[in-house]
Parts: C-alpha cells; structure tokens; sequence
C-alpha cells in the first residue's frame, strides 16, 4: 500500500512538472489598440487633422467612415504608402501594437465599387531584433486585415447615411528571449504562434444644406483567437465630427476617444480648399476636369503647449480619371521628425 502512495506521489509530481513545462510564457503584446490618430493611413485624412468622418471625396474614407460610400456611383483603385522616420524608442515601446509601423510601409490597398470598398490593411508589422548584455530579444509580429465595406441611405430619410465595416483578421506572432551563461546559451521565453478574429465597425452621416455630421464607431464586436492563448478584445473607440461647406472651403472639427477604458480624448481641426477648372479639346469637344487641393489641420489630447500638437498639411491633384494625394504630420512643429503618406488613385466612372 505504502509503494502505490509513493508511485502515486512520483507520477503526480512527474505531471506537475510536465504542465509546468509546457507553461506558455505570457505574450508579449502591451496593446491591442490600432485605431488611433497617428496610424492614419489616408494622405486626404491626415492632411486635414488626422480623421475624416465628413468629407466623401476620399478613396480610403471605409476606413474612418464607411457610411460615407453611400452616395458613392462610381468605381476605383487606390494605394498609399508611409515614410517615417526612425525614432529612438524602447524595446517595450516597439513591442507595443500601437506602434508597430515599419518606417516604410505599403499602409492600405482598396476597391471602391458602388456603395461598397474591399481593402486591404496590414494593421500591424514589425521586426525587432536586440542584445543587451548577456540577453538578446527577437519578436516579428504580424496582423493584417481583410475588409468589406457597404452602406446605405434610407428613401425616407436621405439626409442619413449608415455605413458597416467587417474585418477579418489574420497574423503571426515569434519571440524568442534568450541568455548567455557562460558558453550556453539559454532559451528563457519562445513563442511561435497564430492569431485569427473578427471587428466590426458601424458608421453614420447626416447630410443638410451646408452642414455634415458624422459618427463611427471602431472595432465595436471584436474578438481575436490564438493559438494557444486566451481570446483577446480590440479597444473599442468613437468619433463624432462635423463639416461646413462654403463654397471651395470646407471646415472641420473631430473628437475622438477611448470606449469603456482610460480616457484617451484627441480633437481635430481641418481646413480643405478646392480649385477646379476645366477644358474642351478635340473635335468632340471633350471635357477634361482637374483638380487642385490643399489641406491643412492640426489634432491634440489638450493643445498644452506646442511639442503636445500634431500639425498636418496635405495636397491632391486630381486629372479626370487619376489622383495622387501627400500628406505630412509632425509633433511640435519639427520638420526633421515628419511623417510622410502618399497615395495614387484611378477612378473609373
């Protein structure tokens, strides 16, 4: 009786030590938050202040509001690509998904047909490699996101316009921490695995007169699966706006905040100036149109001070069919730090 106690004891410590084994270190992501201001991926967006909630003349407008696609006819393509420049920052400011855009980054690729976009979005995309002293650190990440776009406006009440993004997501996530003790090398963390989930966004506008109202909010149902980790949730935000139009002019103002987490509150403000002008040539009097827009605008948590404001600047061209679009943002007015998004379109009516 007394042997069976002691291989009972055996096996069960054997077990123990097993599980203990086959722990998972925790995951090194600090942030499931990728909606924010700083990773617009629109040059018209960012040009004027950051967020576009208002304003349907933009080709990547499903990704701040899908129900600007509502009084969308015509079809098209577009790209645009991020120039950063390299920033000193923490590995644990590199590991965090906020932060993870690469210097040089394809940001978003779509296809507008009517009432409805299809894009594609990497939302997140890094790879970090460190040694500090007797410990070196690896961690490549990788989120991107498939989405379907549509909206609708209602007969009775065509002033509203709703809008519905649904993404599906996919990535991969590989760590390996490791330490030098003497002449071995030891493994101290390794993490190779995948992730796939759903979001959903749900947008609103309310067009009269001179006047647009607009309304999104992000990643609202959202849920990520891994592998062998528990399930995890996207941060919920919200954005409300509003857009005066007078003639070439638009203004804008935006808010937009964390849901149901520490308050995160960042406020836009944007100017849009527009010059058209167009020409007959050929014998079938063909019309040419084109297009020329500036952009300005700034956004901030509280405008305490300069270094805490992101000023933007844009500019479009548009010739009939073709449009390419720049935009620049910097933190406190320094130029050196800029951040640079470009995109090229083709519309086909």
């Amino acid at each position: 009786m007394r042997l069976k106690k002691v291989s009972l004891a055996a096996l069960l410590c054997l077990g123990m030590f097993y599980l203990g084994a086959q722990t998972q270190p925790p995951l090194p992501i600090e942030s499931y938050d990728y909606h924010i201001p700083a990773n617009s991926l629109s040059p018209i967006s960012l040009g004027m202040g950051g967020i576009n909630l208002t304003y349907a003349a933009d080709y990547f407008t499903s990704y701040d509001n899908p129900a600007l696609l509502a009084d969308n006819t015509g079809s098209g393509v577009a790209a645009s690509f991020r120039l950063k420049n390299a920033k000193d920052m923490s590995f644990s400011e590199m590991m965090s998904v906020s932060n993870l855009l690469q210097e040089k980054q394809f940001m978003y690729y779509t296809l507008i047909t009517k009432n409805s976009a299809w894009s594609y979005h990497p939302v997140s995309s890094t790879h970090v490699s460190r040694i500090s002293g007797a410990t070196s650190e690896y961690y490549d990440y990788q989120l991107d996101k498939l989405q379907m776009s549509i909206a609708a406006k209602d007969e009775k009440y065509n002033k509203l316009a709703g809008g519905l993004n649904v993404k599906y997501l996919t990535g991969r996530l590989v760590y390996l921490r490791e330490r030098i003790s003497g002449s071995n090398m030891i493994r101290e963390a390794f993490i190779d695995n995948k992730v796939k989930g759903f979001s959903t966004d749900l947008g609103l506008t309310w067009a009269e007169d001179n006047y647009v109202w607009g309304a999104c909010v992000y990643d609202l149902f959202s849920t990520l699966w891994w592998e062998d980790y528990n399930n995890k949730q996207l941060q919920r935000r919200a954005a409300i706006g509003f857009q005066y139009n007078a003639e070439t002019i638009a203004l804008l103002a935006n808010v937009m905040s964390k849901v149901s987490s520490s308050p995160e509150t960042t406020y836009h403000l944007g100017m849009i100036k527009n010059w058209t002008w167009k020409n007959e040539a050929g014998m079938n009097n063909k019309v040419t149109e084109q297009n020329l827009i500036v952009r300005a605008g700034l956004f901030s948590k509280d405008f305490n001070g300069t270094q805490n404001i992101n000023y933007t600047l844009g500019s479009g061209y548009n010739y009939n069919m073709f449009r390419v679009d720049f935009a620049m943002t910097n933190e406190g007015m320094r130029l050196r730090d800029s951040e640079f998004l470009f995109s090229v379109g083709v519309g086909i009516q």
